[in-house]
């Protein structure tokens, strides 16, 4: 059995910043589906973007992310979802002990380094850690049980996952 102290560090080197409407943290949509409409791009870094060959055929992307402004670690947390105490790893919490972060946002289009996406619940200047394309075959799972998130109502759900986002009114 390995200790705390055994353990090896792992660091892992952003390869890209992901920009986006929200600045807020508590304003920030709680995930993807909340975030409808919400515009962002992600801006891969040059040393990485021939490993975006190939991306524009897939319609959604699983982004990886540091969460750059959550500031402590708690095993046991609120999600927004319901006022109860969970455990941090049954939630989708920012104050993870690695702080990661992960979204499947829908891409719209790649130009050059840089990738358009949409359904952005991302913080504004998020470092991307890493880039998977969503692929239904592998990343869909018919028969998924929704632990303590099944409770909650649907119409709560919406309401309290987008938090004190406001969508932006057409000029």
């Amino acid at each position: 059995m390995q200790t705390r102290r055994s353990r090896k560090r792992i660091i892992c080197t952003p390869i890209g910043i992901i920009h986006s409407e929200h600045r807020v943290p508590e304003e920030t949509p709680a995930q993807p589906a909340f975030a409808r409409d919400c515009s962002g791009r992600v801006e891969v870094f040059p040393e990485y973007a021939e490993g975006l060959k190939d991306l524009e055929g897939f319609s959604h992307l699983i982004l990886l992310y540091h969460f750059h402004k959550a500031a402590d670690t708690k095993l046991t947390v609120k999600p927004c979802l319901v006022d109860m105490p969970k455990g941090v790893f049954a939630t989708r919490h920012p104050s993870r002990p690695n702080h990661i972060g992960l979204s499947i946002v829908r891409l719209t289009s790649v130009e050059g380094a840089t990738l358009h996406i949409e359904d952005v619940d991302i913080l504004d200047g998020s470092p991307l850690l890493d880039i998977k394309p969503y692929v239904p075959q592998f990343d869909q799972v018919a028969d998924a049980r929704r632990g303590w998130t099944a409770s909650v109502p649907e119409e709560v759900s919406r309401q309290r996952g987008r938090r004190g986002y406001r969508p932006k009114k057409p000029e």
